[in-house]
């Protein structure tokens, strides 16, 4: 199965300088490459979470953090190491996702600007709706879809990860600056690509995590009160 969904890839996509063996093989080589560091990455991704639920004076510092590291990870490890080896726009994907690592280090572990908390409504629905499936559904959807390790995207690389991280910034108190939001709003978009040209079906949830990316992008400033009281009815 694996071998039919690269053929699919290979045949639909349109002006992508690899192939869909090459892509996959690309997660071989990082899971094989950075083993066993899939699981200090989702232990990261845990402590996150365990921050946001038990509140304290350093919660939005610590998820700030640990936003950072993760994607100073993904432009380093995935990016910059490997994939600038099929893919030359590779090297401009490293240095956006290190803008973004930089945005969550200025904004939230500097000058404190990114605070977070569980509050009632629909972004806490959203968030947890969106980390709840990068860590399950997106893993099991993409083993269901014919996948298999270790030429597999796990938490850590792009589209997961951009997944879980939107989830958390929905987290945000208003106001907050957009800024926190570009890089992961944008990488939806690009990564969402995949669901398409490789097969790889669970990046759709990329579009869904986009949209979300762009309420949250419109309540950070002054749009909020309409689209607040509609969504929350």
């Amino acid at each position: 199965m694996v071998q039919e969904a690269g053929t699919l890839g290979r045949k639909s996509r349109v002006n992508i300088p690899f192939t869909a063996e090459q892509f996959y093989g690309v997660f071989a080589a990082y899971n094989t490459g950075v083993w066993p560091m899939q699981f200090p990455l989702l232990a990261l991704g845990v402590l996150a979470v365990v921050l946001l639920v038990r509140q304290s004076i350093y919660s939005s510092v610590g998820i700030s953090a640990i936003l950072t590291v993760l994607w100073v990870w993904q432009a380093l490890a995935y990016h910059l190491a490997l994939f600038t080896v099929i893919n030359p726009l590779a090297y401009v994907f490293a240095a956006v996702f290190m803008a973004g690592a930089a945005v969550f280090f200025w904004q939230g572990v500097l000058h404190r600007r990114l605070n977070f908390k569980s509050i009632p409504g629909w972004r806490m629905r959203a968030g947890w709706g969106l980390m709840i499936f990068a860590w399950f559904i997106y893993p099991a959807w993409t083993y269901l879809s014919g996948h298999r390790y270790p030429a597999f995207p796990t938490f850590g690389l792009p589209c997961p990860t951009t997944l879980f991280t939107i989830g958390l910034l929905a987290f945000l108190v208003k106001p907050y600056p957009r800024s926190a939001l570009a890089v992961p709003f944008l990488w939806c978009f690009v990564g969402s690509q995949a669901a398409f040209v490789f097969d790889i079906q669970a990046d759709l949830g990329l579009i869904v995590a986009g949209v979300v990316g762009l309420i949250l992008i419109m309540q950070s400033k002054n749009l909020t009160t309409s689209l607040d009281k509609t969504l929350n009815s």
